[in-house]
């Protein structure tokens, strides 16, 4: 299957019959945006922020790669200090993001990212009680 980004996600996607691949919804998939599609040098983007992320130096994290992944799948529900919680992705958009193994733990963080922002979470199994490490935003090009 063509995808605009080479990456040949879809062909592992499991929600491929409700997209239809990038094609057939014309790199909007699920109605959302794919930060794949929006970015004419997508490799360059990805190895951008896999630089970026492993230069913030953050103990025990180290990315050599990022997925495609749909908002819905790692759209954390975060606690606040005010009792209130808060979802920052959109469930329907495709970020770029990973799952890292923290050693002597039973928690992972969990990593999303596109041209706009870095988020890095830390969370136990199945994304049980999340906490943010890290949110940055990053500069837009002009």
């Amino acid at each position: 299957m063509k995808t605009y980004c080479g990456e040949n996600c879809c062909k592992d996607c499991d929600r491929l019959p409700a997209c239809g691949g990038c094609e057939q919804c014309q790199g909007h998939p699920f109605g959302g945006s794919c930060v794949a599609e929006r970015n004419r040098n997508f490799p360059l983007l990805k190895r951008r922020l896999i630089d970026e992320i492993n230069a913030l130096g953050i103990e025990g994290l180290a990315v050599a790669d990022l997925n495609l992944l749909t908002g819905s799948y790692v759209n954390l529900t975060y606690p606040l200090a005010n009792g209130s919680s808060v979802r920052f992705l959109k469930d329907q958009d495709i970020y770029l993001g990973n799952q890292v193994e923290k050693a002597d733990s039973d928690r992972c963080y969990g990593i999303v990212a596109d041209e706009a922002f870095i988020l890095i979470c830390e969370y136990g199994c199945n994304g049980l009680d999340p906490e943010i490490v890290l949110y940055k935003r990053r500069p837009l090009p002009v």
